[in-house]
């Protein structure tokens, strides 16, 4: 007896120490909850375990896991709170034996998986709780031909049990509801950014921007590689991300990286990933931005300035879509489309054996110029009141700009593009004191930019030659002068001759003194 009983504590105590490794090692309640209904009828003879849970949106119970009953017996198992002996343990919240189920006449057989008149079944039901709040049950049979393992001791094991499974449910409840909330906010922000960087929402109504919202809404949904062409600050990253965010592969990563601010080494790196050991420092594996942007698009800014050995590398991933981590042997794949960016003339880069003419021709397959803001005279206004309404927002102000600062601004030749602008409007917002800004409110670039030369006697003033800039400016200014006295004054024409816009003419005009009028052959 002694050592019945004792056999009896060392199976409980190795089915408890199973139970929790069991717990500890998945936070999937379903695979949990049937791998300790099968430790239970391994090591305790427990059969037809069951636990019973609430249906999501219903306000019946229903069996969650099993074992030895068949998929059919699991779908017939639904209970309501007070029906049967399942709907009593839901309803008191505590324990029920049914040591006959033969005689029992609460006991419905629901799943009707047992033979009540034939077989020596017992019915063990205990209540699935945590700090007082039944949340379901678990339930066995017995063989009650075994008289030699008592109801009270099954009892009390399975109550230990139940407070174990009611802390895996509230565990996987929260681990749920934590889940469903990261994955809406995430489904917000991809949201929130489709609709930033939607094409409506690109600031620009010129003639030449319209080519370029063309060209991005017929080869945003396609896969195609694009080249975006233009000087530094014109919006390349932008309108990348418009191309990402109008396409298919919009819910995917939008992976970037800058390819001028990586030495050689580390770009590889960070291009295809290295294995652990693969140089000094890496101490573990590593993926690579292309195994990040895999079912997305990967942004490669500034291409033009990797080295002749990446560009091997990376003509391969583009060709075939595999490559190799930095120290490793396994190919892998990606599906990534690739949207590339540079300031640099390409063209000239080949001829100078800079730039690898076969990489040139994967990556130019769509080219896309992005006009520098001096040729997009129309968009300057709009470009300067988004910014004002946007820092103003940012700040808590009411900025305005007085009309001969708008109108410098407007002169202004922008070497830096919108980027320059961006950050002359900001810089404004954040140091005005007052709510109208004038000229001298401008950054001295932008002041000095304007301001006409010396008068040609004063610069050989001492006997001291003219500096270079000085001789450039002289020429620049005789070079007006005559245009305009053969185009009449007519500022469009001497534009045309120049190579200039209007607007760039009207700059200079202004910075040299000259009267178009005025003007003579």
């Amino acid at each position: 007896m002694v050592s019945d009983l004792l056999n009896r504590k060392i199976s409980e105590l190795t089915a408890l120490y199973e139970i929790s490794k069991t717990l500890a090692s998945s936070l999937d309640l379903e695979v949990t909850s049937r791998k300790i209904l099968e430790i239970l009828h391994d090591s305790l003879g427990m059969r037809r375990g069951t636990v019973v849970l609430k249906d999501l949106g219903s306000e019946h119970y229903g069996i969650w896991a099993a074992h030895g009953l068949t998929r059919e017996e699991i779908d017939r198992g639904q209970y309501k709170i007070g029906e049967g002996i399942t709907g009593k343990v839901l309803e008191k919240g505590a324990p029920i034996i049914v040591p006959d189920i033969g005689k029992e006449p609460l006991f419905l057989n629901k799943t009707r998986s047992r033979d009540v008149k034939r077989q020596n079944i017992s019915f063990l039901c205990v209540p699935i709780k945590v700090q007082g709040e039944t949340l379901g049950v678990v339930s066995v049979d017995r063989i009650f031909a075994d008289e030699r393992v008592s109801f009270e001791e099954d009892i009390r094991f399975l109550t230990v049990l139940g407070s174990l499974l009611g802390q895996a449910i509230k565990i996987s409840n929260r681990v749920a509801r934590e889940k469903r909330a990261l994955i809406e906010e995430n489904e917000h922000l991809q949201d929130e950014l489709k609709a930033k960087f939607r094409l409506a929402n690109v600031v620009g109504a010129s003639k030449k921007m319209a080519a370029v919202y063309e060209v991005v809404q017929r080869v945003a949904k396609s896969k195609t590689t694009v080249l975006l062409r233009g000087e530094s600050g014109t919006g390349k990253e932008l309108i990348a991300r418009a191309l990402h965010y109008n396409s298919s592969r919009a819910d995917k990563p939008f992976i970037r990286i800058s390819c001028a601010a990586l030495p050689e080494t580390l770009l590889e790196s960070e291009l295809f990933g290295h294995e652990k050991g693969a140089f000094t420092g890496a101490q573990e594996a590593r993926p690579g931005r292309f195994e990040l942007a895999d079912g997305g698009t990967l942004f490669l800014d500034e291409i033009g300035e990797i080295s002749l050995s990446t560009q091997v590398k990376l003509l391969r991933v583009l060709q075939e879509r595999k490559f190799e981590r930095l120290g490793g042997t396994r190919t892998l794949s990606v599906d990534v489309r690739i949207i590339a960016a540079t300031n640099r003339d390409l063209e000239a880069a080949i001829q100078q054996r800079l730039f690898r003419e076969d990489l040139y021709y994967r990556l130019n397959v769509i080219p896309v110029f992005l006009p520098p803001l001096r040729e997009r005279e129309e968009d300057l206004v709009l470009l300067i009141e988004h910014f004002l309404r946007r820092f103003n927002a940012e700040n808590g102000k009411e900025v305005r700009l007085s009309r001969p600062c708008m109108e410098l601004m407007l002169r202004y030749a922008w070497p830096g593009n919108v980027r320059e602008l961006e950050n002359c409007v900001e810089r404004m917002v954040v140091l005005a004191n007052r709510e109208s800004m004038d000229v001298e409110d401008l950054p001295l670039a932008i002041q000095n930019s304007l301001r006409p030369p010396e008068p040609a006697d004063q610069a050989w003033a001492g006997g001291k030659a003219n500096t270079l800039p000085q001789t450039i400016q002289q020429m620049e200014r005789v070079q007006i002068l005559e245009t305009l006295a053969k185009c009449n004054g007519v500022q469009s024409r001497a534009a045309k001759l120049l190579g200039l816009t209007n607007r760039q003419l009207g700059y200079k005009i202004q910075k040299y003194g000259i009267d178009p009028k005025n003007a003579k052959e």
